[in-house]
């Protein structure tokens, strides 16, 4: 049989099998070499955007923070919010897991959530120590998801330095029959608030942000404060203090 060749019906034209595979693979060479390039290099890039917004991230932090210098008050308000110190590890005490409280903090509660429980109301304790880092944490993190500006945010969260929690004594209750209510304005209406309003004063518990408070923060029903010893009040005597004149300036 005949074998077909090229176009001018010559067998001499057919190219051989080994030229064939040889053809191949120097293709496949190259193709080889330009996807271990491409890889490289996307590599490489992938590295260097990571790096820059890492270090973006980094260095804003203090720029953010440096936005908020010079903006405090007179008598020390920032954003509507008053410095507190850090509570020493020493001072704090476990109430839950993972949940700490200075333990003055905690004597006065577990008396007090004994007394409410004597009349069927079960308190539940949200909240408590939060060191400075943690509120940083919180502060500019939220603010960034929530695109809000520092006055904004500090309307319902202090910025670090200047938060309640930090010294161990602030405290945020829930009602245990009416959880959906935690960290909500509706939490007034549950029976653990009325009980609260009627009976934490006895524990020296006060309410730190109530309605239309001159500290312009917003309205917090879950959110006390323990004022039972000497140190506790030295904390929170400047903003007592800023509520006394309040009080006495409305009643003139």
């Amino acid at each position: 049989m005949t074998k077909l060749g090229g176009p001018g019906g010559s067998t001499n034209d057919e190219i051989p099998l080994a030229r064939r595979s040889q053809s191949l693979r120097r293709v496949s060479s190259k193709w080889l070499r330009s996807f271990l390039f491409g890889f490289i290099f996307l590599t490489v890039f992938s590295v260097f955007l990571t790096y820059k917004y890492l270090s973006f991230q980094k260095s804003s932090q203090p720029f953010q923070e440096n936005e908020l210098i010079g903006s405090s008050s007179f008598d020390g308000l920032l954003l509507g919010h008053f410095p507190y110190p850090e509570a020493s590890l020493t001072d704090l005490v476990t109430a839950y897991p993972g949940l700490l409280v200075h333990r003055d903090t905690y004597k006065a509660l577990s008396k007090m959530s004994s007394a409410a429980a004597a009349e069927g109301i079960q308190l539940v304790l949200l909240s408590g120590y939060r060191s400075i880092d943690l509120q940083r944490d919180i502060f500019y993190e939220n603010k960034s998801v929530r695109n809000q500006i520092a006055i904004e945010r500090a309307e319902v969260s202090a910025p670090p330095g200047y938060s309640e929690h930090s010294t161990g004594y602030a405290i945020d209750l829930g009602d245990g029959t009416m959880r959906y209510t935690d960290f909500e304005v509706e939490f007034e209406n549950t029976p653990a608030f009325v009980w609260l309003q009627r009976n934490a004063a006895r524990f020296h518990f006060v309410l730190s942000f109530p309605k239309g408070n001159s500290q312009g923060v917003s309205y917090e029903p879950w959110h006390w404060r323990f004022e039972g010893t000497v140190e506790a009040l030295e904390q929170f005597e400047p903003a007592n203090k800023r509520m006394r004149i309040e009080k006495n300036s409305k009643s003139k």
